[in-house]
This record gives structure tokens, C-alpha cells and sequence, in this order.
């Protein structure tokens, strides 16, 4: 490079220009460029040459299960969209410089084939004073696996049985299906968990039985049963092995049913009683006569004898109603019956009713018939 250099004499001072700058002053350690100057003394043509607001790679691998379907995001195998899918890759690759503030990013997917999508980003952001953009483009490449869940179901893999039972009798079809429909509805509202899976199930003599791969799901549908229909648990474990020092065991949790269901009309100790709830070590009994409710722990309750389920009771609506009795259409035979009300009846239109031995009884009304409602 050509320097020209002239001596000035002006007021008793020397000044030395390059390029017509003064010798000594700031400029560009790349080009030369006269301020103004931005990071690390470089102008912005050549900081925009040598800097970037991230570093991506060209490609990115995932796996999914070929089997379930299922995405290994952060050594878990989940459910996942295709468009979080694609932003949680690019997070995983995307190395963001230090300096960046500001930062917009925009992605939008091109599907090239079953395994391999196109990735465009565009990213917009602050760095050193310089608004900058960029665009970058990512394979986002798919490779089969097999996910945990699918392989110990392979295996036939299980840590725990589940045995439902009923106390002094056989489960009919109804009990079975509304029982194992609540272990449906526990899963959807638990968090999603590989190991929540079901092995084999069947009806079995006397029962149903579950088999399946958490220990965690079958104690907690256990409290669910117990909750919704009252009756009893008793756990056994049993070891089937060693792992790194440690007992590997499986759970069997038995639950029994009562023979009875919460609105149930039941006799015992030679009265007429309704069930209106589960306690802790047994049901709360409500008297059908009149106001009166006690607590009855599981063992009193085996003698008692179920007269009519509450899925059998029969709402009707009364034709005529005096201060103690209504009248109403039998629906065995269409014909006008007369019935004694019940004691907190409140003078509405409708009654339940239980067919006790042949005859109808009015039934007071407890929480599961609004339930029902």
C-alpha cells in the first residue's frame, strides 16, 4: 500500500495524515476502513464477514419406535407431534452465539420422503450493534428403534398382577367391564409413563385378572377401586431375582368387591338399610324407615343380604300424593299402585323405587341418586 505523507506546519504543530486520516488514529484491522468501528476494532463489512448468530449442522438424526410409534426426545420415548418434533431438534443442535440479543427464530418443515424433512430456519437477532439475518437449512433425518415399552412387551415383561375378586360371589359382566374401564380412564389422566402398559389380561374362575408392567399403576388403581366401590386390597410380593445387589420383586394385589354397591337396599340385623357410602374399614348404612345412619366395619357387613341393586331401582313419576303415600303407574304392568312415601320426601313429582320381595318400596334419596340425576 502507498502511503503519501505531508508535514504540516500549523501554529507550531505537526500532523501526519494516511489517506488523508491522521497517522495514529482508529480504523479497521481488516481493511483499513476509517471509523466507524465495531467489535474487536473491525467495521461492519468485514464483522459481518466473520461472525454468525449460530452454528447448525447439516443434519440431525432422531429415532422412532417402529412399533408404537413413539419419539426418543431426551432418553425418553413419548408421543410427540410433528411440529414440536421439529422445534425440539433444532434446539438440540442450535449452538446460539454468546453475544446474540433479541433472537427471533422461524422454522417451517419440507417433507422429502418417509425418513428425511427438510428444515428451514430463518433466524433475526442483535449482535455487537448489527442487526443481522440468516437462513440455515437441516435434514432432519428418521432411523427405526424399538422403545422400552415394546420390547419388555416382546419379553412379556410385567411387575405386577391385579386380581378382582368379589366377596361371596361371582362378578357378573357388568361389574367386570366397569372395573377395567376405570383402569382406562387412570391412565389417560396419569402422566403419560413407557412402563404403563398391560401384558395379558382375561377372565379367570372367580374373577378377572391384569397383568401389567408398573407396580406404581396397579397400587394406584388399587385406591381408585377401593374409593368407587368400596371393598378390600392385600398386597404379596415375591422376589424373582437379583439386580445390582438389590431384590427384584412382583407385586400381586388382590382386590375383593363387596357384595353389595353405595344405594344398594340391603337386609341386615333384620332391617331394611340403604348403603350410602364407604369408610375407611367399612360402608355408612342409612335406614330406609326413618333418619338414621350408622358405621358397619366389613366383617358385620357379610351377613348382610342384598334385596335390590341400585342399577335395578325404578323412578317414577306420581300421579297423586297425600301427607303419607302417592300414587303411581307400575311399570311391571302399567296399572295404578299405591306406595308409603318416604320420610324426607318434599313433595315433587318423583320417587324412587325398590322391588323388595315383590312389593315396590319408596326409597330417601342419597348422593349417588343425584349423581345419577
Amino acid at each position: 500500500m502507498r502511503i503519501l505523507t505531508r508535514i504540516l506546519k500549523a501554529g507550531g504543530k505537526t500532523a501526519r495524515t494516511v489517506k488523508g486520516m491522521e497517522l495514529g488514529g482508529d480504523f479497521c484491522i481488516i481493511c483499513g476502513s476509517p471509523p466507524p468501528l465495531l467489535h474487536e476494532r473491525m467495521c461492519e463489512s468485514c464483522l459481518r464477514q466473520r461472525i454468525t448468530l449460530a452454528e447448525i449442522p447439516s443434519t440431525v438424526q432422531h429415532l422412532r419406535c417402529a412399533r408404537c410409534g413413539l419419539v426418543e426426545v431426551q432418553g425418553r420415548w413419548i408421543e410427540i407431534a410433528e411440529e414440536d418434533l421439529w422445534e425440539e431438534l433444532t434446539q438440540r443442535v442450535l449452538k446460539v452465539h454468546e453475544d446474540v440479543r433479541n433472537l427471533n427464530i422461524s422454522l417451517s418443515s419440507q417433507r422429502v420422503d418417509d425418513r428425511n424433512t427438510r428444515l428451514h430456519l430463518e433466524l433475526i437477532a442483535d449482535i455487537h450493534g448489527m442487526h443481522m439475518h440468516e437462513e440455515h437449512q437441516i435434514l432432519a433425518r428418521m432411523s427405526n428403534g424399538v422403545c422400552l415399552t415394546c420390547t419388555r412387551r416382546a419379553g412379556n415383561y410385567f411387575e405386577a398382577t391385579v386380581q378382582l375378586r368379589s366377596a361371596g360371589r361371582r362378578l357378573d359382566e357388568f361389574e367386570l367391564v366397569e372395573m377395567r374401564g376405570s383402569l382406562d380412564s387412570l391412565i389417560a389422566e396419569m402422566q403419560p409413563d413407557p412402563m404403563f402398559f398391560i401384558t395379558d389380561e382375561g377372565q379367570v374362575q372367580g374373577g378377572y385378572d391384569v397383568v401389567m408392567g408398573s407396580k406404581a399403576l396397579a397400587r394406584t388403581w388399587g385406591r381408585r377401586l377401593m374409593q368407587r366401590w368400596g371393598g378390600q386390597v392385600k398386597e404379596t410380593n415375591s422376589v424373582v431375582g437379583r439386580k445390582d445387589g438389590a431384590d427384584l420383586t412382583r407385586l400381586t394385589l388382590l382386590y375383593r368387591r363387596p357384595a353389595y354397591d353405595v344405594g344398594d337396599v340391603v337386609r341386615w340385623k333384620d332391617d331394611l338399610w340403604r348403603i350410602s357410602s364407604w369408610s375407611n374399614d367399612g360402608a355408612v348404612l342409612s335406614k330406609i324407615k326413618f333418619s338414621q345412619r350408622t358405621g358397619v366395619s366389613w366383617r358385620d357387613l357379610e351377613k348382610a343380604q342384598v334385596l335390590c341393586r341400585q342399577r335395578d331401582h325404578e323412578v317414577v313419576e306420581l300421579l297423586n300424593v297425600d301427607s303419607s303415600a302417592g300414587e303411581f303407574l307400575d311399570p311391571r304392568n302399567w296399572r295404578t299402585s299405591t306406595v308409603r312415601l318416604p320420610y324426607d320426601h318434599q313433595g315433587d313429582g318423583s320417587v324412587r323405587l325398590a322391588e323388595v320381595e315383590g312389593e315396590w318400596l319408596a326409597l330417601q334419596r342419597l348422593s349417588v341418586d343425584k349423581e345419577e340425576e
